[in-house]
């Protein structure tokens, strides 16, 4: 496992209104997402990242670098994490675009997200 931050994604009300405020403070370029109702893929200079809509006021999501899912999750479990029951797009167009995410919790409950990019991205 690498664990560098990899991806990390908005939750906001409006995904429109999102790009405009992020896009305008960071200068960063947005295209179509694969969120229902909208949302977007981020292009930064650094991370990629994403935004989707009806989450107002949450906090950013952050994932994790992972080489390999399957590995990742057995190790959580085997810390005393836990693995939220949650699907964040798993269909093979959107696996193949932007790689596998998985929400979790360390052993004392702090939330965090697993990141297991596309094959053949540069780690």
């Amino acid at each position: 496992m690498t664990g560098e931050i990899s991806f990390f994604e908005l939750g906001v009300g409006d995904p429109a209104q999102a790009r405009a405020f992020y896009g305008g403070l960071f200068g960063w370029s947005f295209e179509e997402g694969t969120t229902e109702g909208g949302g977007y893929a981020i292009r930064t200079p650094d991370v990629p990242g994403g935004v989707h809509g009806s989450d107002p006021g949450a906090g950013p999501y952050l994932f994790f670098r992972v080489d390999d899912m399957r590995t990742a999750l057995a190790r959580v479990a085997e810390l005393g994490g836990t693995i939220d029951d949650f699907d964040v797009g798993g269909d093979e167009e959107t696996v193949a675009r932007f790689g596998r995410f998985t929400f979790c919790h360390d052993d004392q409950g702090s939330p965090f997200g697993l990141h297991e990019p596309p094959k053949g991205e540069p780690a």
